[in-house]
């Protein structure tokens, strides 16, 4: 064959058939347009018709603009069999690579629901295996945008070997960095453990679900009639199961919330929040929290109202807040630092501790120890909830779960006493106790074994039995009792709280507190792991 030189010495071979770097430049525009595209317009009209958007689509509304940089998009599965020799497209049904949210490297893998329904096949899998592994190596957040049918039926086995090795890369990453569950379709059976093994996990409604066993298997097994919404859906998982930390009515509202949950966390364990500057003076007085709550420790009130008179421009981002209301937990700001707010809402159930409100804080007080978040805890609680229901349903077990999660977090932590703090609910909430660096309390502060009522009619039952006016000498102990062991500075004197505060100085107290524990260093004893109660 015949060469011809160009002017650089580079020999070709004059053939103009034959394909140059242009042209080849053209093919690779042509095939990523493919995979982006999906595998027909039908599909994505299907998508569309669901309600649902697209993958691209939706990794434009969570990153910046221009930043995600996509990685094996033309990876392909090698089954054969059931027909699927002949349909390999490309992405094989999940989008992975990295971008930017507020300028900060986050890792992300997106299911395809055009492509195979979304599910999980070998090279599925080793897709999110890999962008899994970067995250970890990188030290980055890791989302995951979920929305398919689970384990790829006609790849058997190797199937379920792949979500094995997601579980796996969960754990080993769970405390490490933070990871995101963003659920925007269906995930059954074994998929809807990955999401549970996460840190926080969104749902949007009407479109997404998750459950172990579906409808008809439900139906068959059971005899059950229920459908995919009741079985799994947002609401059931934000008010019922727990399994849900945020449920939005539609995906981009949904994906805002995740960039804000982004902006208040860290990027893994060995970094500190990020600050943000937000303008709201550190010492800002508090006034307004002198008619918020009532001294009358039987009036309720909203302990939300509170936190957003504290806390930097009254922003909380109250993490299951529909499951569980007698407790809030959520990630705010104070002088522009993240923290972790745990409180009791004497709005529901009066604030009572019982099985849901422990767990819901035991998770939320072990995700704040894991990426260095301050904890501040406001105390308002009357006691654990009584009653053979949840004792049998082991009130003893969950509740040491709250009180393990206390005990073994060494981030900074400060208690404040609005007003009552009764019996064992007093300890497990972050008391000096169990290891709270600081403890602060209002002058309307209770601290007892329990409320004077209860206490006066133990303690004094028989001279209250064999009075001539058994109720004017029970009104008399209690009297007593309150004057005696429960006045606001009984604590304060056995060295329990370290300053009563005018509810007006909270805010400054609080920052100031933080500021002073910043620098706080604390090593847990050598141990392979705890064993907390489950």
């Amino acid at each position: 064959m015949d060469m011809t030189t160009t002017r650089d010495g580079v020999g070709t071979t004059g053939d103009p058939t034959e394909p140059d770097l242009r042209s080849r430049v053209g093919e690779l525009a042509e095939l990523r347009e493919q995979a982006r595209s999906g595998p027909s317009a039908q599909a994505t009209a299907a998508q569309h018709a669901r309600g649902k958007l697209t993958v691209h689509e939706r990794l434009a509304l969570l990153l910046a603009p221009g930043s995600f940089r996509e990685i094996e998009r033309f990876r392909r599965h090698r089954a054969h069999g059931f027909g699927l020799e002949d349909r390999r497209p490309h992405s094989d049904g999940v989008v992975t690579g990295w971008g930017r949210i507020d300028g900060r490297t986050v890792f992300v893998y997106a299911h395809d629901f055009r492509i195979f329904g979304g599910s999980l096949g070998e090279a599925h899998a080793s897709k999110i295996h890999k962008v899994m592994d970067m995250a970890e190596a990188a030290g980055a957040p890791l989302i995951a945008l979920s929305d398919g049918a689970g384990a790829r039926i006609q790849e058997g086995v190797t199937a379920l070997a792949g979500y094995g090795g997601i579980f796996r890369r969960n754990v080993r990453s769970s405390g490490v960095i933070p990871q995101i569950s963003v659920m925007l379709g269906p995930c059954a059976g074994g998929a809807a453990y990955s999401p549970a093994l996460t840190d926080y996990v969104f749902m949007v409604r009407d479109v997404a679900q998750m459950y172990i066993t579906g409808p008809d298997v439900v139906s068959a097994v059971t005899g059950e009639d229920i459908d995919h919404e009741g079985l799994g859906g947002a609401h059931v998982h934000a008010t019922r199961s727990g399994s849900a930390g945020f449920v939005h009515d539609d995906e981009a509202s949904c994906f805002a919330d995740v960039r804000h949950l982004v902006s208040l966390l860290p990027s893994n364990n060995r970094e500190a929040p990020p600050r943000v500057e937000t303008g709201d003076p550190a010492d800002r007085p508090t006034p307004s929290l002198l008619d918020l709550v009532p001294a009358d420790t039987t009036r309720a009130y909203d302990m939300r109202a509170v936190v957003a008179e504290i806390v930097d421009d009254g922003d909380l981002f109250e993490v299951h807040a529909d499951w569980a209301p007698n407790i809030v937990c959520g990630l705010a700001r104070l002088d522009g630092h993240t923290v972790g707010i745990v409180a009791n809402q004497p709005a529901s159930l009066a604030g009572v501790l019982d099985i849901a409100a422990s767990e819901k804080a035991a998770r939320f007080v072990s995700t704040c120890d894991s990426f260095s978040i301050p904890l501040v805890t406001l105390v308002d609680v009357p006691g654990f909830l009584p009653g053979g229901d949840q004792e049998h349903r082991g009130i003893i077990r969950h509740g040491a779960k709250l009180l393990y999660a206390y005990c073994n977090a060494t981030v900074p932590r400060v208690q404040l006493i609005l007003r009552k703090a009764y019996g064992g609910a007093y300890i497990v909430m972050d008391s000096r106790s169990i290891g709270a660096d600081v403890s602060l309390a209002w002058p309307t502060n209770e601290i007892a074994v329990m409320g004077a009522e209860a206490a006066a009619n133990v303690v004094f039952r028989r001279e209250i039995a064999g009075s001539p006016d058994p109720e004017a000498t029970r009104l008399q102990r209690i009297k007593q009792y309150r004057q005696e062991l429960m006045h606001p500075y009984y604590a304060a004197e056995a060295g329990l709280v370290d300053d009563v505060i005018d509810p007006a100085d909270t805010r400054s107290a609080l920052v100031d507190a933080l500021a002073v524990l910043r620098a706080k260093r604390a090593d847990l004893p050598f141990r392979k792991h705890g064993n907390p109660p489950t």
